[in-house]
């Protein structure tokens, strides 16, 4: 009975810990090895943002689906996120990294397409937004099965980057054109933005690539675009509900 509970508590454990790192901490007693304690951070750090991945879309969905409008939202921005989410996931999966590392790209990926397909239907375009969801179903389908090269998902995840960034950029100059975040939700925005930051210390840690920690890096300064705008603009639209 003892030992199939420890078997248990060590296979969820191990969740958590590397093997070393468990071995140091439960039978060597050593709590001051600081590459687990290193390592250890990040996986926590990575399973907190992939449990945070399951609803950090939802406030933005549900202020879709509850304004019945898309105003505001960028189609081009969302399909730029949606693009650059898509090439880690594929990149990763294929690669083979910790599902601790990238897990959390496969549900903002789902919540995303979610995103894009409601600002079609609000823009009365339904047909485009089944085409739309069809297609992306595809790319993902030909990206992940093993038909597409790892060079070229590499050269892919390398233009992330850019991608990451021109996508920002564009919803960036769509609010102060409408000198407003229209239907952007803030908690989302907030959430992205401390979640690619944690994610350049869980790649460092977890994967050691370069590409994809400059990707996260980006990410995160572009982000931070983002959440300065919501709350810069916050004042306006207080305002002129007051008028």
């Amino acid at each position: 009975m003892n030992s199939t509970i420890a078997t248990w508590f060590r296979q969820a454990a191990l969740l958590v810990f590397t093997p070393h790192c468990f071995d140091n901490y439960f039978i060597e007693f050593n709590y001051f090895d600081g590459p687990c304690f290193s390592a250890t951070l990040s996986k926590c750090l990575g399973l907190g943002i992939i449990l945070g991945s399951l609803l950090v879309k939802i406030p933005q969905i549900l202020k879709l689906v509850q304004n019945k409008s898309g105003e505001g939202i960028s189609i081009t921005s969302v399909t730029f996120d949606l693009a650059a989410i898509t090439i880690y996931m594929s990149y990763s999966f294929v690669k083979q990294f910790p599902f601790s590392s990238w897990g959390d790209t496969s549900f903002l990926a789902i919540q995303t397409v979610i995103v894009a397909v409601l600002v079609l239907i609000y823009e009365n375009a339904v047909m485009k937004a089944l085409i739309y969801l069809t297609t992306y179903l595809g790319i993902c389908y030909v990206m992940m099965s093993g038909i597409t090269p790892i060079n070229v998902l590499w050269t892919l995840q390398t233009c992330n980057i850019p991608i990451v960034v021109i996508g920002k950029l564009i919803q960036a100059w769509a609010n102060f054109k409408n000198g407003h975040t229209g239907q952007l939700s803030a908690i989302t925005m907030f959430m992205l933005f401390f979640g690619s930051a944690a994610r350049i210390f869980t790649s460092i840690q977890e994967t050691g690539d370069t590409v994809v920690i400059l990707t996260y890096t980006a990410g995160t300064l572009a982000n931070s675009l983002l959440v300065f705008q919501i709350l810069y603009y916050w004042n306006v639209q207080v305002k002129q509900k007051a008028e």
